[in-house]
């Protein structure tokens, strides 16, 4: 399963138009499916289809709610709109987050969160994306530091939008409150932090908080490891991964792959950091001799 569901993820994260949506519920498919360790759910786990399409499921029903609801009330601009989908993800289906669901995996793995209907600012606002884009409304993602939101357009699209807090039940935010979050943080605000995020960008931030999780339990490498590779698949990433995944394959016992891709990315630091190139190399040496 490992094999197919990675070759579906290199190709739409490859698309033209590639889908946050998809591409995180592909991502999670792997540790549901029991390629990655964790818990895992009684009886024989769903094929990747299966799981896949449980989910593109859901996201259709909770889209009709929308739809629903749209017809229903008829908004008419990005504030309704925006409590239209609080209303219902927010309210009826009860899609919110709590402080303990940072310390939760299931809160980063997107199937899971549309079955438990909780999760991280970042999961949640992905249901906001896709259940938007299926009911045909205009939603995006914001990457703020240290918590993300999305902005909510009107029913016929154009430049207005208002923001809201998905993790909050979809609790409509001013820009003071955007600043208070960002400060919050450790940052100082400023507008472009309101450029929509990028599909991609989306999708290393998800993966980003699966290492962060996993780094934080050192029982927890295979896991670190399976994000950091899942990461090292997208067409843009931090060249600082590559020493991470050799770094985890030392840890999880591949000695001799570990150092491999440590020289490797020595190579590529000999032509600006030969400092760091020769620690790196250090480090590979360590690794074989613990073949000894």
């Amino acid at each position: 399963m490992t094999e197919q569901s990675r070759s579906r993820f290199r190709t739409e994260a490859r698309a033209e138009h590639p889908d946050p949506v998809l591409l995180c519920l592909l991502a999670a498919a792997e540790h549901l499916l029991g390629d990655a360790p964790g818990e895992a759910e009684p009886g024989p786990p769903p094929t990747l289809e299966e799981l896949l399409s449980g989910c593109q499921a859901a996201l259709d029903r909770h889209a009709a709610a929308v739809r629903l609801a749209v017809a229903e009330r008829q908004p008419s601009g990005p504030e309704e709109t925006a409590a239209l989908l609080a209303a219902v993800l927010g309210g009826r289906e009860r899609f919110h987050g709590r402080k303990g669901d940072y310390r939760r995996l299931e809160s980063s793995l997107l199937p899971e969160v549309l079955r438990r209907r909780r999760g991280l600012p970042i999961t949640l606002s992905l249901v906001w994306i896709g259940v938007a884009a299926r009911a045909g409304l205009t939603v995006h993602g914001v990457a703020l530091p240290g918590h993300f939101i999305v902005a909510v357009g009107g029913p016929g699209g154009g430049s207005d939008y208002v923001l809201a807090d998905p993790f909050h039940g979809g609790r409509l935010l001013d820009l003071d409150d955007v600043g208070r979050l960002v400060t919050a943080s450790g940052h100082d605000f400023s507008a472009e932090l309101l450029t929509p995020a990028q599909p991609l960008d989306i999708v290393l931030r998800v993966l980003g908080n699966i290492r962060a999780w996993a780094a934080d339990r050192p029982e927890q490498a295979r896991t670190q490891l399976w994000a950091t590779e899942l990461a090292l698949l997208l067409p843009r990433h931090p060249a600082q991964l590559r020493l991470e995944r050799a770094e985890l394959l030392v840890r999880t016992g591949d000695f001799l792959g570990g150092a491999a891709e440590m020289d490797a990315y020595a190579q590529i630091l000999d032509a600006f950091d030969p400092e760091n190139a020769g620690t790196v190399r250090q480090a590979a040496r360590a690794a074989r001799h613990r073949l000894n």
